[in-house]
């Protein structure tokens, strides 16, 4: 394969558990050299099991760390320390996601890195910020409770419930890497570095997009609807006769084509259902309707008919099954790195795509002759 995009750019990786090694591993897909600097047990997640993969690998902390190198370095020791720092004179980016304060406690903060390597990019991950928020802890669980998610999240007759996976780490794993290769891009005309930085907080806000932006233009909070949208219908879970699926039915016509399909074509004339507004406002209705239909057949038939039909319908899959569905479509979301599975990158370029090389590394695996003689010189 030819060169890949971020080929000659080495990541000093401090992060550890979700947001940063994502954000890490994915620019190691694309050719940075990274390395995952751990303290002399690991990062926590190598212990978080079972489930675990192949090579006997908690499944967790090999989502997130492949085509890395691992150096086990203890920054309270001198030598450690040493180390580290020696190891940041020669990065072109630096990520870390210790609560605020840590860093300037190493001596490895941005400004103690800037001073001897200006060209550097440092990206510091928090849960709630430098300011006020900085003694609290980022755990995505609480970010999920305190920043509104779980209050739109879950069915509205029970509480609050959260994602079904990390999601705010994800988001911000996402802004990380977003944040990084603009401000590298900016070293390409300027020659300098900067400080990025990215909190889970301002995240996962940003991520409520129209949620948020419901709340600010009309000064009320939504509330829960649990697989209902709240400016569209029929956009929601439905059951048929064995299962259950989704229709996300998002104009007129594409209504029309379910009713009919469905064998009510009366819907698609009844005032209540006549355009998108009416269907919200009489959704309860119009949910009793389309399930009094779908539950004599099938839900694959149904969703295979209404594919036919231009009718945006799926079923709930499990993530089995979700694997498998992308799979059927030529998605390639699998790689196998020696026997160990994982998804792969889904960013597509067209000159430059991700290469998954290596497994996630063992603990401490490249602390040797390799790794010390693959360090480039200060720029």
């Amino acid at each position: 394969m030819g060169r890949s995009v971020l080929d000659g750019v080495r990541v000093a990786d401090f992060s550890r558990v979700l947001a940063g090694p994502y954000a890490t591993m994915t620019l190691a897909d694309f050719g940075a050299d990274v390395i995952k600097v751990e303290p002399p047990g690991g990062d926590d997640t190598r212990a978080w099991r079972p489930p675990v993969d192949a090579a006997g690998d908690a499944t967790y902390f090999a989502s997130v760390n492949r085509n890395k190198r691992s150096v086990a370095l203890d920054l309270a020791t001198e030598s450690g320390l040493a180390e580290a720092r020696r190891l940041v004179r020669t990065a072109d980016v630096v990520v870390e996601n210790f609560r605020p304060g840590v860093m300037e406690r190493f001596g490895l903060a941005y400004d103690d890195v800037a001073a001897v390597n200006p060209r550097v990019v440092y990206c510091s991950i928090t849960g709630f910020g430098t300011a006020g928020g900085a003694g609290l802890a980022g755990y995505d669980l609480l970010v999920q409770a305190v920043g509104g998610l779980m209050s739109i999240t879950g069915d509205p007759s029970g509480g609050p419930v959260k994602a079904g996976v990390a999601l705010v780490d994800v988001i911000t794993g996402q802004n990380a890497v977003a944040g990084i290769l603009l401000a590298l891009r900016e070293r390409d005309r300027s020659g300098r570095g900067q400080h990025v930085e990215v909190n889970l907080l301002h995240g996962l806000l940003a991520a409520l997009t129209n949620q948020a932006g419901s709340t600010l233009a009309t000064g009320a909070s939504p509330r829960r609807l649990g697989n209902r949208h709240p400016s569209i219908a029929p956009y929601a879970v439905f059951r048929a006769a064995d299962r259950d699926l989704v229709l996300a039915v998002g104009n007129d016509r594409q209504f029309r084509s379910l009713a009919r399909l469905i064998g009510r074509p009366d819907l698609g004339d009844d005032p209540r259902f006549a355009g998108n507004e009416a269907r919200v406002a009489n959704r309860d209705a119009l949910t009793e309707a389309l399930e009094a239909a779908l539950a004599v057949g099938a839900a694959a038939d149904w969703v295979e008919a209404f594919a036919d039909a231009g009718v945006p319908a799926g079923l709930v899959n499990d993530v089995a099954e979700a694997i498998a569905f992308a799979e059927s479509l030529g998605l390639d979301p699998v790689v196998d790195l020696g026997g160990r599975r994982s998804i792969a990158d889904p960013i597509g370029l067209s000159a430059t795509p991700a290469e998954h090389r290596t497994p996630p590394p063992a603990l401490d695996e490249h602390h040797g002759a390799d790794w010390r003689e693959a360090r480039k010189e200060p720029r």
